[in-house]
């Protein structure tokens, strides 16, 4: 039992460990790519498992996932913690009110009666109804609206050049020639 203690290897550091101190001893501009990383830790420590290569992937992974390292074009880095991070694309989400607090509105009652349906509508008034994308569907039942008069407003005074402002109003040409009967 002794003798089997004597050859056993000596423990290795934790892989994490073996990774980033490779990355800072090798120092690449843009990184370190897996190969490199592989050959450094191979050539510190006498003695690696024979699944070296899948264990050294497996925790690249973890450390990618916990964004201990960065990987750019295939290289792996240390994050720069002076770089913002990157915003994703679109709009950004729009901020969140804490003390708003989300209570569900409930459905109204189907009434029999319409004489009484007015005061349960003027009930829901205070409540905040949240309205759907677009523009609203118009209301079959509502009374038409009357068509907007233009007012008329005195001249504006002419400049100083005499010219009105803006372009000149399209004149349509008079069609001569052409009579009706």
């Amino acid at each position: 039992m002794a003798g089997e203690e004597l050859n056993r290897p000596p423990s290795l550091p934790p892989y994490t460990e073996m990774i980033f101190a490779a990355i800072d001893a090798l120092k690449g501009k843009e990184g370190c790519n897996e190969s490199s990383i592989s050959t450094y830790i191979q050539s510190t420590c006498g003695y690696l498992p024979d699944e070296h290569n899948n264990i050294l992937t497996e925790n690249l992974n973890k450390l990618i996932d916990n964004g201990d390292l960065v990987v750019v074009n295939g290289n792996y880095t240390r994050p720069d913690l002076n770089t913002p991070a990157k915003r994703g694309r679109g709009r950004p989400p729009k901020a969140k009110d804490p003390n708003h607090v989300d209570t569900p509105v409930p459905a109204p009652k189907p009434v029999s009666d319409p004489a009484s349906a007015a005061p349960a509508t003027g009930a829901q008034t205070g409540s905040e109804v949240k309205r759907g994308r677009g523009r609203p569907k118009k209301d079959p039942n509502a009374p038409p609206t009357a068509k907007k008069v233009k007012v008329a407003t005195s001249p504006a005074p002419p400049s100083s050049t005499g010219r009105p402002r803006g372009r000149p109003r399209k004149v349509q040409p008079e069609l001569t020639g052409v009579e009706a009967n």
